[in-house]
């Protein structure tokens, strides 16, 4: 393929089609590679409250994201489904090849994203976004005064079910060993939450209910005993939050970009150790991973190929 692109985006969530409407709008020549739907995980969240801007009356992750898309579109960006196999990031052109095609870019912006370690209980799919949840920022308010679980022990699923604390009226956190993998001094504060409860030895087995989460059978890993849990009546439903771990979408870029536990490391422009090539999104190292935070990190890294390639010239 002779066809050059001034920007290739890897990735249709809000990271990459916030670069996409960047670079389109910057009159970059821009390709968008996506296997799958928009979105990300985005794209099955119900229902969205903390995207400034966003349509107060209710607003639902494919309403955004087909809104994004249509400004992508609005400024020329281009678009591919395709699924990529490999890499070439070095020199002036970078190649990715894909089972469709190979596709040229002066610059990269990877935006594969990350995705949440599933609970791996029984019928876990059918309730995510009807009970299960794996960020408590984004969906702490719809548990408000709610009964709450949370799966985990270390440092992230200690301090979200200590936020979950705020909305819901007890949060039970779950964990296979009879104590937190977390930081002691974390572990202080969780322990003198009146509203926090611990289930110890203990596994989600499997989940159920009708529409909406109301049911699920806890294993004790040491005596095999079966446990189930119910929504209370007036309630009809529970939470159940996922915080073992997030998995990066960084595998077609390992031993190539400096990566710090799968994730891609970028200075505050989002640049990697390669010229050129840029990270945008929750495939970066960061602190926080919301929509808003990977949209302005496609904005940045959009911008800054312009820049990149300013200079080439």
């Amino acid at each position: 393929m002779n066809n050059i692109y001034d920007v290739i985006i890897l990735g249709g969530g809000p990271a990459g089609l916030a670069a996409g409407l960047y670079a389109g709008r910057s009159c970059l020549k821009t390709l968008i590679v996506e296997k799958g739907q928009d979105g990300g995980q985005i794209a099955i969240t119900d229902e969205i409250e903390n995207y400034p801007g966003q349509i107060v009356e209710g607003e639902s992750g494919p309403s955004l994201i087909a809104r994004m898309t249509e400004q992508c579109k609005k400024f020329g960006a281009e678009r591919v489904s395709d699924m990529i196999k490999s890499v070439e990031l070095e020199g002036e052109v970078k190649k990715l090849v894909g089972a469709k095609g190979e596709y040229l870019g002066k610059t990269v912006i990877l935006a594969t994203g990350a995705f949440p370690r599933p609970i791996g209980c029984k019928n876990e799919g059918k309730f995510v976004g009807k009970g299960i949840s794996f960020c408590a920022t984004c969906d702490a308010n719809f548990f408000e005064d709610f009964e709450v679980f949370v799966v985990g022990g270390g440092d992230s699923a200690v301090e979200e079910a200590m936020y979950l604390t705020k909305f819901a009226r007890k949060v039970t956190i779950i964990h296979r060993r009879d104590e937190l993998r977390a930081a002691k001094s974390i572990q202080e504060k969780a322990f003198k939450n009146p509203k926090l409860f611990f289930m110890w030895d203990s596994v989600v087995e499997e989940v159920n209910g009708d529409e909406l989460l109301n049911t699920m059978i806890v294993r004790n890993v040491k005596t095999g005993e079966l446990t189930t849990v119910e929504a209370d009546e007036e309630d009809g439903l529970f939470g159940l939050f996922g915080f073992i771990g997030m998995i990066p979408n960084s595998g077609l870029f390992e031993g190539i970009i400096d990566m710090e536990r799968g994730y891609i490391k970028t200075d505050d422009n989002m640049r990697t150790n390669i010229p050129g090539v840029y990270a945008a999104g929750d495939i970066r190292v960061k602190s926080l991973r919301q929509v808003v935070t990977a949209a302005a990190d496609g904005a940045i890294a959009a911008m800054q190929c312009e820049k990149y390639i300013a200079e080439m010239e």
